[in-house]
């Protein structure tokens, strides 16, 4: 990322907060998919702990890099994936995703994201006043 004096941690976070909400969308995309699969259990991820992992994650050793800013280190085996059940598998019934439950979680990835990209939004305009107010 550019300069953190311009941006802050803030945009680092909202960074994170993004990448963690596109991985869940996944994993409630694949749930959905796979709601006829005999013995498929659902999949997803607690936001706020794999986020609070992925924000507080140390680099790892094994990256050689020029910059302390040229690579992340956010990768993708920081996000934890549990299989937890969304709700009770009823063994005399193939379907173990409950369709319901799956779209709520949807809907509630997504005004996540929503949220997160309305906060990088502003953050943004925050800086383009700044700049604008700055040329006169």
């Amino acid at each position: 990322m550019a300069d953190s004096r311009i941006f802050g941690h803030t945009a680092k976070m909202i960074s994170k907060a993004l990448d963690v909400s596109a991985k869940r969308h996944n994993l409630i995309s694949g749930n959905i998919a796979n709601m006829d699969t005999i013995g498929y259990k659902p999949k997803d991820l607690d936001f706020n702990r794999t986020l609070k992992r992925a924000m507080g994650e140390k680099e790892p050793d094994f990256l050689d890099k020029t910059h302390n800013k040229h690579l992340s280190p956010y990768n993708e085996q920081s996000a934890s994936l549990n299989g937890k059940d969304s709700e009770d598998v009823d063994i005399y019934h193939l379907d173990s995703v409950n369709i319901d439950t799956e779209m709520m979680n949807l809907m509630e990835n997504n005004l996540k994201y929503r949220t997160t990209t309305e906060l990088l939004l502003r953050k943004m305009k925050i800086l383009h006043y700044s700049i604008d107010q700055g040329g006169k």
